[in-house]
C-alpha cells in the first residue's frame, strides 16, 4: 500500500471529495465500524479452494510454496485497499463506475467474465461445505449439497445483508475457523524447515499449477468487487488512516490462517508416501498422523468457512449483477441459480478436490479483470479527487497485474 508510505492523503482526513462522491446525510458512527467490511471480505481469503491448494501444496511440496501465500496475501491487502479507497472516495462500487463510465458492449463483457468468476467462487463454496457433511456425518454428496443449500439460505435469512447482525456473524465464523488452524498447527508443530519455504520456488510437477490456484484462492476478484461496495455507503469522515488498519488486521488474520494451512500439511503430511489427492485423503491422513481430533476440527473449520464464504459470494454476485447491470433480483433466486452447476457437480460424481483446485485456477484468470480496472479508476483524479493514487501506486498495480496475467500465461505453457 504505497500510499502509505508517500502520502497520498493526511492519514486522518476524511475522503468522499472525489467529484463523483455522494452526501451521506446518516449520524456519524465511530471509526471502529470500519472494521465490518474488511472482516466480511476476508472470510472469502479462506474459503474452502484455499484449503484444497494450501493443503494439497503443503502434502506433495512441503514448505517450497509458503512464499507464495505470504506474496499474495500482502498483494490482496494492497489490491482491497484500493478497493475499499474507491468505494469511500466514490460513494460507488467499481461494478458501478465501470457502468457510468464505459461502453455498453465493454460492461456487458465485464459483467459475463464477472458471473463466471462468481459462478467458480460459489462452486468452492458449496463443495467445500457439502464435502465438510459428508466427512462429518456420512452423508451421500448430493444429499450434503442440499443440506448445504439449506444452511446457507438460513444464515442469510438470519443475518440480513446491510445489517449489524450480518456482519457480526461472518466476523465469528471466521475466528472461529482461525482459531481451529491456530490449534491444529500447535498440534502439528512446525520444522526449521519452514524458513525455507520463504525463498522463491516453484518445483517441478504441478507446482505451477498449486502456485497459480493459490494466487487465486488467496487473492479473490469477488472481493474486489464486494469490499469495495462495502465502503461505498459509509460516512464521507472515515479516513483511510482507519481502512488501513481494518484491512491490515482482518487480512492478517486471514493470512495468518492460510500459512496455517500449507504448515500442517507439509509437518504431517509431506514424505509420508501418499498422494493426498483429495480433501477426504488429506483429513484421514491429519487423522492418521496427528489424532483422529485433529480429523474432527479441519472437517468442521472446513463446514464454517464453506457456510460462511457462501453467504459473503451470495452478496458478491448481488452487487456484480446490481453494479454493471442496474438489476436485482431476489436473494433466494440468485442462491439457486449459482448453486445450480455444483449439485450437478455433486450429482455426476466429479472428483470435489480437483473441482477446488480448477476453480481457484479460473479466479486467478479473473483477477486481472477486475485489477486493471480498479487501478484505472484509482488513478483518475475525475473520479477519486485528492485521493488518487500517486505514481508508486500505479506502477506497483500495474507490475502487480503484470505478474498475475505472467503466471497465468506459464500455466497454459506448462500445460
Amino acid at each position: 500500500m504505497t500510499d502509505i508510505l508517500v502520502g497520498a492523503e493526511p492519514t486522518g482526513s476524511p475522503v468522499g471529495s472525489a467529484p463523483v462522491a455522494t452526501a451521506r446525510a446518516k449520524a456519524v458512527r465511530p471509526g471502529w465500524t470500519l472494521v465490518g467490511p474488511a472482516f466480511v471480505v476476508a472470510v472469502a481469503y479462506i474459503d474452502p479452494g484455499n484449503f484444497a491448494t494450501n493443503m494439497a501444496a503443503g502434502a506433495r511440496h512441503g514448505y517450497q510454496l509458503l512464499w507464495v501465500i505470504g506474496l499474495a496475501n500482502v498483494v490482496a491487502m494492497f489490491v482491497q485497499y484500493l478497493s475499499a479507497k474507491l468505494g469511500l472516495a466514490t460513494g460507488r462500487s467499481l461494478p458501478e463506475l465501470c457502468r457510468e463510465r464505459w461502453p455498453r458492449p465493454v460492461v456487458w463483457l465485464m459483467w459475463a467474465q464477472a458471473e463466471i468468476v462468481v459462478m467458480a467462487t460459489d462452486l468452492a463454496e458449496f463443495v467445500g461445505a457439502a464435502l465438510a457433511l459428508h466427512l462429518l456425518f456420512g452423508m451421500p454428496m448430493p444429499a450434503a449439497g442440499l443440506a448445504t443449500a439449506v444452511g446457507t439460505c438460513v444464515v442469510l435469512a438470519a443475518a440480513p445483508a446491510g445489517r449489524r447482525r450480518f456482519t457480526v456473524t461472518i466476523a465469528v465464523l471466521l475466528m472461529a475457523v482461525v482459531l481451529a488452524f491456530l490449534w491444529q498447527i500447535g498440534r502439528a508443530g512446525v520444522s526449521s524447515e519452514a524458513f525455507g519455504g520463504l525463498v522463491p520456488s516453484i518445483g517441478d510437477g504441478d507446482g505451477v499449477l498449486l502456485a497459480c490456484g493459490i494466487v487465486g484462492a488467496t487473492v479473490m476478484p469477488h472481493a474486489v468487487y464486494l469490499h469495495s461496495g462495502l465502503t461505498s455507503g459509509g460516512d464521507g469522515r472515515r479516513t483511510l488512516r482507519s481502512i488501513r488498519g481494518d484491512i491490515l488486521v482482518a487480512l492478517g488474520i486471514a493470512g495468518v490462517a492460510n500459512l496455517a494451512m500449507l504448515m500442517i500439511a507439509a509437518a504431517a503430511l509431506h514424505g509420508r508416501g501418499g498422494a493426498f489427492e483429495t480433501i477426504d485423503e488429506i483429513r484421514a491422513g491429519l487423522a492418521s498422523a496427528l489424532g483422529p481430533t485433529v480429523g474432527l476440527v479441519f472437517a468442521l473449520a472446513l463446514l464454517i468457512a464453506g457456510l460462511a464464504s457462501a453467504c459473503v459470494g451470495t452478496r458478491s454476485g448481488e452487487m456484480v449483477m446490481t453494479g454493471f447491470l442496474g438489476a436485482k433480483i431476489p436473494t433466494a433466486v440468485r442462491r439457486l441459480v449459482t448453486m445450480a452447476p455444483a449439485l450437478v457437480l455433486l450429482c455426476t460424481g466429479v472428483d470435489p478436490t480437483t473441482a477446488l483446485v480448477i476453480s481457484q485456477v479460473v479466479l486467478s484468470f479473473g483477477l486481472p479483470f477486475a485489477l486493471v480496472p480498479l487501478v484505472v479508476l484509482t488513478s483518475r483524479p475525475d473520479v477519486m479527487g485528492k485521493t488518487v493514487n500517486r505514481r508508486p501506486t500505479v506502477v506497483l498495480g500495474t507490475l502487480v497485474a503484470a505478474v498475475i496475467c505472467g503466471l497465468n500465461m506459464l500455466l497454459v505453457v506448462q500445460g
